[in-house]
């Protein structure tokens, strides 16, 4: 290692903690932009004509770019600079809401949102990869990474609040226009405050085979789920994109163990510790959308909550999840080592979902609701925070930006995936308890009431499923994940003679 870079990466940088309020500012609104669309879309589709048929394109096209991208995105931030990819994603990112804001046709909304998407798949992997580079220290790490994982979890929930109040006093179009200042300010900050560490770049050439396979593999894979949940798993549109993306992401895999400069590194995703985490973070990830979904639904059409009210409900979530992140998971995670909070976090985040799943009509909610939601945001805050640390813990800076995208990646196509298989589960289990039960009512009151009861028993069913999922998360945190300590030890991250500037990670 030259001494420029050894200087580089062994010193920290002096505005680390100024660059950490901008770094998290943009994860901020790229997590609440995930929720805050879902509340303004019943008044975004009335005003601009969108159809029933056509409007889950609003979401879809987000999705597909986003999660489709993400991995280019990360080997763009490798290799121009995460700062240089850091600030364009922010800017785009900010030019596409402001022509979503405006948008006066349906396909002016869809392409916005498509735009959002590529630029969000620049910005998400930077800004992980940025905090992976700049705090190199264990301690700060933990507090650094607390800091970012309680807004990554608990971001979207504050997205319904937000969105309900704009939508509610403003327009819907606010919830557009609102990232606007977010980004600027971002942008603005990061351009004078984050100083990128000197010998972190991969100017290796861009592996194009790769990036067409890997992209056009996870695009058919998250529309294969999104197509799941609109029009059945037996659909030959949805098999046939199943079977799509199982080809072309084989095909990826063999050309990266080919080709001389890989999008994605096998050595990135074969080492115990990130495969763990990817893993399990995918499979709570998967738990966790569901799970939202079915408690706005549940809040809003069975108790009759309205947007805010709804979001207000999810805020002890919130807090929850933050307190796990910063006040467990971030002081413990110098002290013990990283699968001995994953696990015990998914497990405590079972436990909850556990209360959920004993939901019924007449549930309060300070008996079920609550405490249910308080157990689920503790335990996937402590969970959260040493998984995303970890997963970038290690890692040579030349592969941080795609280390990082592999994080976003996981949480992507665990949400498509979350999505459409709870749904599923959840409808067919409504669509056989009014069958069993429809007969005995005679009254259109008595029909009504049925139909609450299937829906929150569907809820229920598939909450089961996303405690199993949950528990399985926790497993394979326990058994595949087994670095020491930061602080205290050897940390099995596959980082060997050959890796020359891998970031430091022992405590100084």
């Amino acid at each position: 290692m030259s001494e420029t870079a050894s200087k580089a990466l062994g010193v920290p940088d002096a505005n680390r903690w100024k660059a950490l309020v901008f770094i998290a500012l943009a994860q901020l609104m790229v997590v609440l932009d995930a929720t805050i669309v879902n509340i303004a879309l019943p008044s975004a589709q009335t005003d601009l004509g969108i159809s029933d048929a056509n409007r889950q394109w609003v979401v879809t096209a987000y999705a597909l770019a986003f999660g489709g991208l993400l991995l280019f995105g990360g080997r763009i931030a490798d290799l121009w600079g995460r700062k240089r990819a850091f600030v364009l994603g922010l800017a785009g990112f900010a030019a596409a809401s402001a022509l979503g804001g405006a948008a006066t046709t349906g396909s002016m909304m869809f392409g916005a949102r498509a735009l959002q998407g590529v630029f969000g798949a620049l910005l998400a992997p930077a800004a992980l990869s940025l905090l992976a580079v700049m705090f190199t220290d264990a301690r700060e790490r933990a507090k650094a990474f607390g800091i970012y994982g309680a807004i990554a979890g608990g971001g979207g929930a504050v997205g319904l609040i937000l969105g309900g109040v704009l939508t509610e006093y403003l327009d819907w179009r606010w919830t557009f226009f609102v990232n606007v200042p977010f980004a600027i300010i971002a942008a603005a900050g990061a351009y004078f405050v984050i100083r990128e560490p000197e010998g972190s770049r991969n100017r290796s050439p861009l592996d194009i085979p790769g990036v067409i396979l890997s992209t056009l593999g996870l695009v058919s894979l998250v529309y294969g789920f999104t197509r799941a949940e609109s029009d059945g798993w037996g659909d030959p549109t949805t098999i046939g994109l199943f079977v799509a993306s199982v080809v072309l992401l084989l095909a990826f895999v063999v050309t990266e163990t080919r080709v001389k400069a890989p999008l994605l590194p096998l050595r990135v995703v074969t080492d115990r510790n990130r495969g763990g985490v990817y893993l399990s973070l995918g499979l709570a990830i998967i738990a966790m959308f569901g799970t939202f979904l079915f408690l706005t639904y549940y809040l809003q059409v069975v108790k009759g909550y309205s947007p805010i009210q709804t979001g207000f409900a999810f805020l002890p979530m919130v807090a929850c999840m933050i307190t796990g992140s910063t006040q467990i998971g971030a002081r413990l995670m110098t002290r013990v080592a990283p699968r001995l909070l994953m696990g015990p976090g998914f497990l405590l985040a079972a436990v909850g979902m556990l209360l959920l799943a004993q939901l019924e009509i007449g549930s309060a909610y300070a008996s079920v609701v609550l405490p249910a939601m308080m157990l689920l945001g503790l335990g996937m805050g402590t969970a959260f925070m040493p998984a995303m640390a970890l997963a970038t813990q290690g890692v040579q800076p030349r592969d941080a930006g795609v280390a990082s995208a592999m994080v976003n990646t996981s949480q992507q196509v665990g949400g498509a995936i979350g999505t459409a298989l709870l749904n599923t589960i959840a409808a067919s289990a409504t669509t056989s308890y009014i069958k069993d039960h429809i007969a005995t009512a005679a009254t259109g009151q008595q029909r009504q009431l049925v139909q609450l009861q299937a829906m929150v028993h569907g809820y229920s069913s598939a909450i089961w499923f996303a405690v199993g999922i949950l528990v399985a998360a926790a497993a394979i945190a326990l058994t595949l994940v087994n670095a020491g300590r930061p602080g205290g030890g050897a940390v099995a991250s596959g980082a060997g003679a050959d890796d020359e500037l891998a970031v430091p990670v022992v405590a100084h």
